[in-house]
């Protein structure tokens, strides 16, 4: 090959001259820095000893004063020395980082009306050897974007000044190992297939890595999205979506440096083991991870004392007919704004409270709150009648104080004090009080004012207010608010469902779907705004959500931008909702700030795995396989359980001797439970996952369907794909999502007939055993 006039000998040479400079220099850097941490130790030390040994001088006003000044000189000092280490720390941990491979990439350009071309070198961070001469340029900053987008030639890029334009001459990638380059690719196109099957073709492991050597061009999109408010990322299995957003969130961290902090970002994610699976790859890129929960983590957060469905409960609920159409009916859009003008209504009539207890017995009953609550002016909106009614009620309390100081259980208590209590009491109150009776009164009102703290903590925390029971008369008002017709729902249907979910709350239980609805409405009763700090809110998996949550979730945090990833083929909870998601999402965003964008790559699997999986699905032929090659998966017909789990066996010894991490899905936990015990007996190794709140660990794994969401192994084997687990279309999509999983090996065992959903898929694209 030629790069210009030189020889590839000649390239690699100047190239590893290169490189051995760099890493000179970031050498040289950190030993600069750790030096510095040093120092800053030592300062630190120092000015704590001298802190420790400045003598309090209480004598004069004088002599208060200087004590004073001196204290805060050397807080000042410490204060300083404390950045100065965090800088130096913050500095080494990314010249760390950079020390094994300071870049991947190199692009020659000229600029417009400039008289020679630029070199700049792309890497995880920005490195320079004196101001404002970089030898390594952050794969964020402006410049890096050429990279991404564009073929050699003219190439426009966004810097915050304004779009410039400049000719691409050259476009290099290096794949470099421990301070050598092992390749170079020299390339016209986008990130270069052969990076990307060296990227592809390794192992596995139980932490998603980084992808910034292979951002693709859709993805570098995705990354770099400032204009929108909806940004809608469609992606098939293994497209790399979720992997784009945490480098967008990245990117967004850097981009708005200053302005935007992790905590302001939020991603809901489908599982616990989600949130362990990618925790590493933002501190890979030197960035504090954004706030990472999933949906019911947050809900659960807010209302403690009921129990939500988990995902075991919800995926294993076998739902009849009516409740199918109930859950179609509290999960729609058209329901969160019956909510909406329910609560309104609440501002004239139905409004449920709770008595206020005090020793056993009422001390300000609900007639009496309600009467409070309706005093207001018409006009009063509900989070202004809520504040009004709360300070009415701290005005009758503090009433109460002086007619309760004058009951006998007081006296009583107050004869009843130890020396300790009374000196609690009188804390660093004056002890002169003119008489006996002075006396009595302060002791009294401490005594009663101490009674009644769990009340006042009550109002303040709208305990008055009867959540459940305004939940329940939603619920019963429904058919006053939407046509249950257009549901298919008779209103005995309806009132059946109620009355199930009137049950379940008694027993502090809450569906899925029950708890938008209730979290809504208590924001709305309580005039709740919502979070107005967070700016980016990021949803994975959104396929399994509904229109109702999205648009709590809009409301709950009204300045953020959204970016929503799914794979419409991958709804395991919501099936034919999800077709209707994006039309719904429609009417929630602006549709001029909305943007849309497939990723119909998929890089996960092996060519052969991906052909297999897309025929799994009905409109399949969307999806386009990364030519990387590997073995036909296979499917195992066997006649009985202990010939399934004897082809289990054999296929995870020969998968262990070839890969990494390997895992057997299973449909249900009850099904994985009984495959794990079976395996124990005969003495082999595997972990089974039974919740979402479990480490993923080394070796293999046994997965319920449910949790495997977004996870990827070397191998996996399916286990008991029969006609009766995965009879009919119902199961399709749960079907995809598990074989979607293998990276580079998928065995099918199925225990009898194996399920006619693979009746579609082309016999020569998987190898069929009967056993």
């Amino acid at each position: 090959m030629e790069v210009g006039s030189v020889t590839e000998q000649s390239v690699q040479e100047f190239e590893q001259q290169h490189l051995d400079h760099v890493i000179d220099e970031i050498e040289q850097a950190k030993d600069k820095a750790e030096k510095k941490i040093q120092t800053a130790r030592t300062d630190i030390k120092g000015i704590n000893k001298q802190i420790d040994d400045i003598h309090l001088n209480t004598t004069t006003y004088s002599g208060m004063m200087d004590t004073a000044m001196s204290f805060r000189a050397q807080q000042q000092m410490l204060d300083e020395r404390q950045n100065s280490w965090q800088h130096a720390a913050d500095h080494l941990s990314t010249l760390k980082r950079l020390e094994k491979k300071p870049y991947f990439a190199r692009i020659d350009f000229q600029e417009k009306g400039a008289e020679k071309p630029e070199t700049v070198y792309i890497g995880l961070a920005s490195f320079s050897d004196r101001p404002d001469h970089f030898l390594v340029y952050d794969w964020r900053a402006p410049i890096s974007s050429i990279y991404y987008e564009g073929k050699l030639g003219k190439v426009s890029y966004e810097t915050p000044v304004g779009t410039q334009e400049v000719n691409l001459t050259l476009k290099r990638q290096f794949q470099i190992e421990n301070g050598t380059i092992v390749t170079i690719f020299d390339t016209d196109e986008q990130v270069g297939d052969q990076m990307l099957l060296a990227a592809l073709g390794s192992h596995s492991s139980t932490k998603m890595k980084s992808i910034v050597t292979t951002i693709q061009r859709t993805q570098n999109e995705i990354i770099r999205d400032t204009k929108d408010e909806l940004l809608f990322v469609q992606g098939a299995a293994g497209s790399g979506k979720t992997a784009a957003v945490l480098q967008r969130v990245a990117w967004l961290l850097y981009r708005y440096r200053g302005n935007l902090s992790s905590s302001q970002v939020v991603l809901f994610s489908p599982n616990q083991l989600f949130n362990d699976y990618i925790d590493q790859v933002l501190p890979e890129l030197g960035e504090h991870n954004m706030v990472q929960m999933t949906y019911y983590q947050f809900a659960n957060r807010r209302v403690p004392r009921l129990h939500v469905q988990t995902l075991a409960q919800r995926f294993e609920m076998s739902q009849d007919p009516t409740t199918k159409k109930a859950v179609t009916l509290t999960t729609s859009l058209a329901y969160f704004k019956a909510t909406g003008r329910y609560a309104k209504h609440l501002g004239k009539a139905n409004m449920r409270f709770r008595n206020l207890m005090f020793r056993g017995k009422v001390l300000i009953s609900k007639e009496k709150i309600k009467e409070i609550y309706y005093s207001f002016n018409n006009n009063y909106n509900l989070g202004n009648r809520l504040d009004g009614t709360k300070e009415a009620l701290i005005k009758y309390l503090n009433h109460r104080i002086n007619v309760e100081m004058r009951s006998k259980w007081v006296e009583e208590a107050v004869q009843n004090l130890s020396k300790e209590q009374i000196d609690d009491m009188m804390g660093n109150q004056p002890r002169e009080f003119a008489d006996e009776e002075q006396q009595f009164k302060f002791l009294a009102r401490q005594i009663v004012m101490r009674a009644l703290t769990p009340v006042k903590r009550a109002i303040d925390h709208n305990l008055w207010l009867n959540i459940n029971a305004q939940f329940i008369h939603l619920l019963r008002a429904t058919p006053k608010l939407l046509d249950l017709d257009k549901f298919g729902i008779t209103v005995d249907e309806w009132q059946a469902y109620v009355e199930k979910a009137k049950e379940e709350l008694k027993q502090g239980k809450i569906s899925a779907n029950g708890i938008t609805i209730y979290l809504y409405l208590y924001d709305l009763i309580t005039g709740r705004k919502g979070q107005r700090d967070i700016r980016y809110v990021f949803i994975d998996e959104v396929q399994d959500y509904d229109a109702y949550q999205l648009a709590y979730l809009k409301f709950r945090f009204p300045h953020a931008k959204f970016t929503l990833l799914g794979d419409l083929n991958q709804a395991i909870f919501t099936h034919e909702n999800s077709r209707s998601l994006l039309r719904q999402l429609s009417t929630m965003f602006d549709p001029e700030k909305t943007r849309v964008v497939q990723l119909t790559k998929s890089y996960r699997s092996t060519k052969q795995i991906t052909d297999f999986t897309k025929h799994l699905l009905t409109n399949g032929e969307a999806i386009e396989a990364f030519d990387r090659k590997g073995e036909l998966p296979t499917v195992i017909e066997t006649r009985d359980y202990a010939a399934g789990v004897a082809t289990v066996v054999k296929t995870l010894k020969k998968y262990q001797k070839e890969h990494d991490a390997v895992a057997v899905i299973g449909k249900t936990l009850e099904d994985c439970e009984k495959l794990y015990d079976e395996l124990k007996r005969q003495n082999i190794k595997t972990t089974l996952i039974r919740t979402e709140n479990q480490r993923l660990v080394d070796g293999i794994l046994i997965v319920p369907s449910y949790l495997a969401k977004g996870l990827e192994f070397d191998a996996v084997i399916a286990w008991d794909t029969n006609a009766k687990e995965y009879p009919d279309d119902a199961e399709r999509q749960l079907l995809y999502t598990i074989a979607s999983r293998a990276m580079h090996s998928l065995t099918m065992v199925s225990i009898g007939k194996v399920t006619p959903l693979l009746k579609d898929i082309p016999e020569e694209l998987y190898s069929f055993v009967k056993e």
